[in-house]
């Protein structure tokens, strides 16, 4: 198995993000590093399934598209329910 290299870097982040993520990897028991490069990890490596990518698809067809009355809630139901 080949080992995984690691090259050290540094980012400058929000501080209310960085506590964030703190307390995010301290309730995962653990280290930042880890927490954060997993999460990255997931963000750039994750592949929608099939059933997802015919909803992408759907949705970007315009199919579907027109407008939907949110001014209360009889409207939208009324609206939403012709699609």
């Amino acid at each position: 198995m080949e080992a995984v290299v690691r090259k050290q870097t540094s980012f400058r982040l929000r501080e209310d993000l960085l506590q964030i993520l703190q307390e995010h990897a301290k309730k995962a028991n653990r280290s930042l590093n880890n927490f954060v490069e997993s999460t990255l990890m997931d963000a750039m490596y994750s592949v929608p399934n099939e059933e997802t990518v015919a909803a992408i698809n759907e949705a970007r067809s315009g199919k579907y598209a027109g407008v939907i009355d949110t001014t209360d809630f009889g409207s939208f139901k009324t609206t939403t329910e012709k699609a």
